[in-house]
């Protein structure tokens, strides 16, 4: 082989090294910066990029809590978690099946500490079934059902249409008529709109959407996303 036949040979093989060393640092990159947004984004915990805890209290946080909001708890409690959420969203789902499932297993419930709120936030834009759903929740809460409505549409998100929610309002023994008729004309599209316009206003921009309020100092703190129950201990503390 002639010397001029190594020295290319030679360039070849540095070729070679410098594609190589070059394409594992792009993978290790991509890697890391594909770790840290599965880490972090906000797709993970809400049906929008808002998330994680922000300390910046919406206006008037107190004023949310209305007369004929369904509470889950000690109405008199000193600390309400308003939940803005849609029955549609799977994010809301791991929130009731986690968070709020601890909320209830913890001593501030049981105490009677801290309180729930539930408030509509249907994403029509994405979640078709979502907008009755809601409206379901408020017929059924007419004959004193919300909570067990609330509950069955969470256990059969999958199952949303007008006739599966009539079925449930039958499985609740709610009188039929009555629920059928309250869905079928909208008796509570107004209200669900209202509470959407509060969420939003409030700073929400995805579901699940919390504000939690001290009632007696009107401290307040948000959480965006469906969090552990410990992220919302450690708001609560934050606002006594």
């Amino acid at each position: 082989m002639s010397e001029e036949e190594k020295t290319i040979t030679v360039k070849k093989s540095d070729l070679w090294k410098y594609a190589t060393f070059l394409l594992l640092a792009v993978v290790i990159i991509g890697g890391f910066f594909l770790l840290r947004n599965d880490g972090s984004s906000g797709n993970t915990n809400t049906d929008t990029t808002d998330t994680g805890t922000n300390d910046q209290a919406p206006i008037n946080a107190k004023a949310l809590i209305e007369n004929n909001d369904p509470v889950l708890g000690n109405a008199d409690a000193g600390i309400t978690i308003l939940e803005f959420s849609d029955f549609q969203c799977p994010f809301c789902e791991r929130a009731y099946s986690g968070a709020i499932a601890d909320f209830k297993a913890s001593s501030y419930f049981t105490n009677g500490e801290v309180n729930l709120i539930y408030k509509q936030f249907p994403l029509n834009s994405i979640h078709p079934y979502a907008q009755k759903a809601a409206e379901a929740s408020l017929c059924a809460g007419e004959q004193g059902k919300f909570w067990e409505m609330h509950d069955m549409m969470f256990e059969n998100q999958a199952k949303l249409t007008v006739t599966d929610l009539n079925g449930y309002a039958s499985q609740l023994g709610l009188n039929t008529a009555q629920f059928n008729a309250c869905l079928d004309n909208g008796k509570f599209a107004s209200e669900v709109s209202k509470e959407t316009a509060q969420a939003t206003s409030a700073g929400g921009q995805g579901t699940p959407f919390f504000v939690i309020v001290n009632t007696e100092t009107d401290k307040s703190t948000v959480i965006s996303g469906a969090y552990p129950w410990t992220q919302f201990e450690a708001a609560i503390a934050s606002i006594k």
